[in-house]
C-alpha cells in the first residue's frame, strides 16, 4: 500500500534482535563482507551491506535463489556506473536513463528491527534521492513484508512514483493477471491498460495470453529484450522454477495515476534474467518527504505445471496468492 511518510531521523545499527524465531546475522556472502543474513528457520534473504540497498538472494533455507545474480558483479563496489547485481532494488519511476540509473555502490546503514532490518543508502548526489528497504519477515512460514521507499532531500517538490525491481534466475516461468475479465455487451467500459515499449514483440514465443492470464518466459538463448505493463488494483505476480514459486503481491490505487500509461506491474526479460516490477503512483513528493512501494513475498514448494491455462493457473497459482495475502 502507497503512503506519504515523515522522513525519519537516520540511526545507527541496532547489534539485537527483539524476536527470537527471526534471527538477523552479520555474514560475508560471494565476496561481500558486509551482508545481512535475515532467516526464520524455513526461509532466508541476504541483504547487501556494501552496496545497496539490494536483496540479493531470497529462497528457503539452503535452497536455491530464486533470484538473479551476476557473479562477475559480486563482491565489488565503488565502481562509477550503475550495476545490475541482481537481487531486488528500489528505483524512480518514470524510468530515466541519467537519474533513475544513479548508482548504488556505496555502503548502506543498516538497522535491526524486531522482524527483519532496514537498509538505508546515502543521499545519492546526482538525484538528492534516498533510497531503502525494510524487510519484515513472518516469525514462521515463508512470506515477507518488503518496503520500498524514496526520500526527497532536494529544495523542491518532485514528481516521481517508487518502484520495486525483482530480478528473477533463468529459466522460469512469470504470471501475471489481468483484472477481473466479463462478456460483451454486458461489459462495455475498458477496464485495464496493455503497455508496450518500442521493442515489444507480441509474436515473440516467450509471452502467452490467455483470457486471465499473461505469462512471460525467460529463455537463456533469446537475447531479445521483452517488456509489458499493464495495471490491475490486486497487483501480483509469480515466478515459478524447478517446481518452486516465489510471489509478490501489491496494492495499485485506479483513482490516481500511474507511470508509463498507468502501469501497476511490468515485467522483461532478455537472455539473463527476468525481471517482475510493481509501481505506485506518481506523487508529488515535497522535500522531506518519503514514498513507498510495499509488497508482500512468498515462497512455494512442489508447484507443478504443464498445461498453463486458466483452469490450471486458477487451481494451481490462486491459492498461493490467497495465501500471501491471508498472511500480513
Amino acid at each position: 500500500m502507497f503512503r506519504i511518510l515523515l522522513l525519519s531521523a537516520m540511526i545507527g545499527l541496532v547489534t539485537t534482535n527483539m524476536d527470537a524465531s527471526v534471527k538477523v546475522e552479520k555474514t560475508e556472502y560471494k565476496g561481500w563482507s558486509n551482508c545481512y543474513r535475515v532467516s526464520n528457520g524455513e526461509i532466508e534473504l541476504i541483504v547487501t551491506g556494501d552496496v545497496g540497498p539490494r536483496v540479493i538472494r531470497f529462497g528457503f533455507v539452503g535452497g536455491q535463489n530464486l533470484f538473479k545474480e551476476f557473479p562477475e558483479q559480486l563482491g565489488r563496489s565503488g565502481e562509477e556506473k550503475f550495476q545490475l547485481r541482481g537481487g531486488d532494488r528500489v528505483w524512480k519511476a518514470p524510468e530515466d536513463p541519467v537519474a533513475t540509473w544513479a548508482p548504488d555502490n556505496v555502503p548502506v546503514t543498516i538497522q535491526v528491527t524486531k522482524t527483519g532490518l532496514i537498509a538505508r543508502a546515502p543521499i545519492e548526489p546526482l538525484t538528492n534521492l534516498q533510497k531503502e528497504i525494510e524487510i519484515r519477515m513472518a516469525s514462521s512460514g515463508a512470506t515477507v513484508t518488503v518496503a520500498h521507499r524514496i526520500t526527497n532531500h532536494s529544495l523542491f517538490a518532485l514528481e516521481f512514483a517508487p518502484w520495486a525491481l525483482t530480478m528473477m534466475a533463468q529459466g522460469g516461468m512469470a504470471v501475471t493477471a489481468f483484472p477481473p475479465r466479463g462478456k460483451h455487451p454486458a461489459q462495455l467500459a475498458a477496464t485495464n491498460p496493455l503497455v508496450m515499449w518500442a521493442y515489444t514483440d507480441l509474436t515473440d514465443p516467450r509471452w502467452k495470453f490467455t483470457k486471465k492470464y499473461m505469462l512471460l518466459r525467460q529463455d537463456p538463448k533469446n537475447s531479445e529484450a521483452q517488456k509489458l505493463g499493464i495495471f490491475s488494483p490486486d497487483t501480483w505476480a509469480v515466478y515459478v522454477l524447478n517446481e518452486e514459486a516465489f510471489v509478490k503481491t501489491a496494492a495499485a490505487d485506479p483513482t490516481k495515476p500511474y507511470p508509463d500509461f498507468g502501469s501497476s506491474f511490468e515485467t522483461f526479460t532478455n537472455d539473463e534474467f527476468l525481471e517482475m516490477e510493481t509501481l505506485g503512483p506518481l506523487t508529488k513528493v515535497a522535500p522531506g518527504q518519503t514514498v513507498e512501494q510495499v509488497e508482500h513475498w512468498g515462497l512455494y514448494r512442489e508447484v507443478m505445471l504443464g498445461a498453463w491455462d486458466d483452469e490450471e493457473l486458477d487451481r494451481v497459482l490462486l491459492p498461493l496468492i490467497h495465501s500471501v495475502g491471508s498472511a500480513q
